[in-house]
């Protein structure tokens, strides 16, 4: 198929928060944006509120659940009937991994403070069962989505993957020594080692011995989730020269992953990765961008 000048982008989790603002943001330039969400009835609404934008001729939507392999088939499918190719894949979709305790928090916000005096550590739950679907999420569905529409990729004169990460995967809040020196390890990480990080991690969350093995002891599976797809996504550059691949923080924005208590809002938070899906073709790649800043994925 002949390249065209249209750029067509995927941007997964996207009816609301971030992902919806990243939506608006690269059709307002212009760009063809498949609207996704595990939600159809969430996701058509989305793109209804965009078309009321005046975007209608850049907007479309169609289901994907990035923990569901027939779901990532069946839109990967799509995408080559539709547009024969993909210049833009974002991965956004995203969970916290956690349960809140809503009546307490509402009683410390009550108490005023801001979320700096949150005791996060007695209002949020975390176990086995919530780390492991935030990891499937996270970290395994944001691998699944790439590997399933990289072909698609491949055909595109301009091909661009950005992974929506966070600081606080940051390798110097993983703790763990062992973990830390696999995942910074460049020359010699490659995908079944971070599958061991991870399921390092999950066993011993299993086993309920985090503080024991220095694991984070707050927001521990999104932490090493974003730490594994950071470490994913230089490893893939590196493996993928021919496509430009970063992580990006698009900050502590207020959304409903830290129960709007972020600081920045979802118009500030989506720059970053929009900056990073449209980079020059000779831009870089195997980076990690916090708030539009190249930062180190160590420090």
């Amino acid at each position: 198929m002949a390249e065209t000048k249209t750029k067509y982008a995927v941007v997964t989790g996207s009816n609301k928060g971030i992902g919806f603002e990243i939506c608006r943001q690269l059709a307002s330039q212009g760009v063809t944006v498949v609207v996704t969400a595990r939600d159809e009835k969430r996701g058509l609404e989305a793109v209804e509120k965009l078309k009321g934008l005046g975007l209608s001729d850049f907007v479309i939507f169609h289901q994907l659940d990035v923990t569901d392999q027939p779901s990532i088939a069946s839109f990967a499918q799509f995408i080559h009937s539709r547009f024969g190719k993909l210049d833009i894949l974002i991965n956004n979709a995203g969970i916290g991994g956690t349960l809140l305790d809503d009546d307490a928090f509402r009683a410390s916000s009550a108490a005023g403070g801001g979320s700096a005096q949150i005791n996060w550590k007695g209002l949020l739950c975390e176990n086995y069962e919530l780390a492991l679907a935030c990891l499937q999420t996270n970290y395994y569905g944001a691998k699944l989505t790439i590997e399933a529409l990289l072909p698609l990729l491949h055909l595109s004169a301009s091909p661009t993957i950005v992974n929506v990460s966070s600081a606080s995967g940051k390798l110097k809040y993983v703790g763990n020594e062992w973990a830390k020196g696999v995942l910074k390890d460049v020359e010699n990480l490659t995908e079944d080692k971070i599958d061991e990080v991870v399921n390092e991690f999950l066993g011993d969350m299993k086993e309920g011995c985090l503080e024991a093995k220095e694991w984070p002891q707050l927001l521990a599976a999104y932490t090493v989730s974003k730490a594994a797809m950071n470490a994913y996504t230089r490893l893939l550059a590196k493996k993928k020269p021919d496509i430009r691949i970063n992580s990006v923080c698009p900050g502590y924005v207020k959304t409903d992953l830290n129960y709007s208590t972020g600081v920045r809002t979802v118009e500030q938070g989506a720059e970053c990765p929009v900056m990073a899906a449209l980079l020059p073709d000779d831009g870089p790649s195997g980076l990690f961008f916090d708030e539009k800043e190249i930062s180190s994925f160590e420090e």
